[in-house]
């Protein structure tokens, strides 16, 4: 059974606005999945529409199985989130926030327990909420969406107000989340931390599902460059790159040796024109399509908008 499935998902606002257009999406159990685009690709309206919050122009949505309109309330029962743009009441406790939390979901979690997770200690869950910082109250926003050890975690923008450290502790809840077999629906603007904990990820463009693939995966399919840095102990002379194919630009400054390849072979080829110079190189980088590069070749204007075959969805 799949933890997230969506079939020609639409919601259309008037007669041509389309917040989320024709998604049809799979989450496996136990999957950290990643949910990218740019401001108003329809992210937010996608995830209001599997809770129920928003009802769609078309198509069908259903998580754990259950239909996010006719089963709404069995679907909260089975699904923390951390929404983007919550509120808490300034007056409440951490704690009471929790213990809230907890009498909602009809579970006997331990809300000191919770709040140590999420990295606020006994001195602050004592405190009003009205008194956190922008870092404290997304801990704590965090802790809630965790009681009842939920099936589906939704973290959207969940690394909002955090400093590093509270960056870290979101990825490592959200492996262990993974690991004890929960799913994670990840929506994130910081890509690095995407790409850090996802399994895989779907990038949305105007309400159109442009790409999902392991992070691998899409550099494959747009056939992304990689760069292959060579210190070497003497500059190479007479080095020659022509006939490697994949090779598309070589530089060489002082004592570093610099090749764009489009094919992972080109790189040993590269590594043996160097050593036939005469060189002997003495470290060896190498640098992938990042995340943030990715996601720009999907979203720019002129990427493709087309729907994703089935067959990889």
């Amino acid at each position: 059974m799949a933890a997230i499935q969506t079939h020609g998902l639409t919601k259309r606002y008037g007669h041509d606005i389309y917040a989320v257009d024709d998604l049809s999406l799979t989450v496996e159990e136990g999957e950290v999945f990643g949910f990218l685009g740019p401001n108003g690709a329809g992210k937010s309206t996608t995830i209001d529409v599997l809770l129920d919050y928003v009802r769609p122009t078309a198509g069908s949505a259903t998580v754990l199985g259950y239909d996010a309109q006719r089963e709404a309330a069995e679907i909260h029962q089975r699904v923390g989130i951390l929404p983007d743009g919550y509120s808490l009441y300034d007056r409440l406790t951490g704690r009471e926030h929790v213990e809230f939390a907890t009498n909602m979901k009809g579970v006997d979690d331990d809300p000191d327990e919770i709040l140590h997770r999420v990295g606020l200690d006994s001195t602050a869950a004592a405190r009003p909420a009205g008194t956190y910082s922008k870092g404290m109250s997304q801990r704590l926003a965090l802790g809630m969406a965790l009681v009842g050890n939920p099936e589906v975690l939704v973290l959207d923008e969940p690394s909002s107000g955090l400093d590093p450290d509270g960056i870290r502790d979101i990825r490592e809840i959200t492996r262990e989340h993974a690991a004890d077999g929960g799913t994670v629906f990840f929506s994130s603007h910081i890509l690095s931390q995407v790409e850090a904990v996802c399994d895989r990820v779907g990038i949305l463009n105007r309400g159109r599902l442009v790409a999902v693939d392991s992070v691998s995966g899409l550099r494959d399919a747009l056939g992304t460059s990689s760069t292959i840095t060579l210190t070497v102990d003497t500059p190479p002379t007479g080095i020659s790159v022509d006939g490697i194919e994949g090779v598309t630009e070589v530089t060489i400054e002082e004592d570093v040796v610099r090749a764009t390849c489009t094919e992972p072979a080109a790189k040993v080829a590269v590594i043996d024109r160097v050593r036939a110079a005469g060189s002997t190189i003495v470290d060896i980088e190498t640098e992938q399509a990042s995340l943030e590069d990715l996601f720009s070749e999907y979203t720019h204007p002129d990427a493709r908008t087309e729907a994703v075959p089935e067959a990889v969805r």
